[in-house]
């Protein structure tokens, strides 16, 4: 399978010849964003069986087109030469991380439009599809590690997946994660191809739920807040039906982020404990700003 599998990669310019460079031809800054393969929320009862398991990377979802890096929203990625050099001529979506808990130094390192060199030594690009290759993902993993094992770089790795026999197992797996300082787990189904698009094919499982929202507006403090933000007016987008929704999302900010808070029209991650029966979410807490 695996024989079969690069073989029918010549036709992109892989068998038989070194990893080709990235082209030298210049590349625009930004892009339409590309179509990526996006999470549901895991829920009990879902057929473990059926998915591979993985650690959730906590960083910049980096999109390899063959020729550069995005990220998620489509602005390019300034990488030195040197990171990008062996990439083939085949799409790879993965993370790119700085490691557990350095979500903040990957974001920084990522935004840089002068690549930092130093910063960079320090990044991974944790690659975990294959988008372009055709198959269910049971078949494009063994793909994957071996163009992985091909390139050779220790800053490319492909993200190991492993199949788990219960639910307790994976809460299990999702415990030793979180306390070795990781963020979660991916369950990805063995039997889907690749989407570009949010589905159950895709899960993310996370000792607590998250989500996105818009930022409306800036609403002002008061007592020891007086003068700094006291709570963004935010906009979850409308889902399954239900309409567009505002709440107020008034914890989990930094001093620093109170007297300079996210502006109007960004989109930042909150987490939050269910939804109440309106379905704004509970006990919601600002976590950071999207920066992709």
């Amino acid at each position: 399978m695996l024989r079969r599998s690069f073989l029918s990669l010549i036709g992109l310019g892989l068998a038989g010849s070194p990893l080709l460079a990235v082209a030298a031809a210049p590349v625009a800054l930004s892009r339409t964003p590309p179509s990526l393969m996006l999470a549901n929320v895991y829920r009990p009862g879902i057929g473990l069986a059926d998915y591979w398991v993985s650690e959730k990377y906590d960083g910049v979802r980096g999109y390899w087109d063959g020729e550069a890096l995005w990220t998620r929203g489509g602005e390019r990625v300034a990488a030195p030469a040197w990171f990008t050099a062996a990439l083939p001529k085949v799409p790879m979506d993965g993370e790119l991380w700085a490691g557990r808990g350095q979500f903040a130094k990957a974001v920084s390192t990522v935004r840089q439009q002068t690549p930092d060199d130093a910063a960079w030594r320090a990044m991974r690009f944790m690659v975990f599809d294959l988008p372009a290759q055709g198959g269910p993902f049971t078949e494009r993993i063994p793909v994957l590690n071996g163009l992985v094992s091909q390139i050779d770089q220790p800053w490319v790795q492909a993200v190991t997946q492993s199949k788990l026999a219960s639910h307790q197992a994976l809460q299990a797996m999702l415990a030793k994660t979180v306390k070795n300082g990781g963020e979660g787990l991916m369950l990805h189904r063995g039997a889907s191809l690749y989407k570009g698009q949010r589905t159950d094919d895709l899960l993310k499982f996370k000792t607590h739920e998250d989500a996105e929202a818009r930022v409306i507006a800036q609403l002002p403090g008061k007592g020891k807040y007086e003068g700094k933000l006291g709570a963004l007016l935010v906009e979850m987008p409308a889902l399954e039906g239900m309409p567009a929704q505002r709440f107020k999302l008034g914890t989990g900010f930094t001093d620093a982020q109170r007297q300079n808070p996210p502006i109007v029209g960004t989109t930042v991650t909150y987490r939050f404990r269910g939804l109440n029966d309106s379905g704004i979410p509970r006990f919601a807490s600002f976590m950071r700003v999207r920066e992709d």
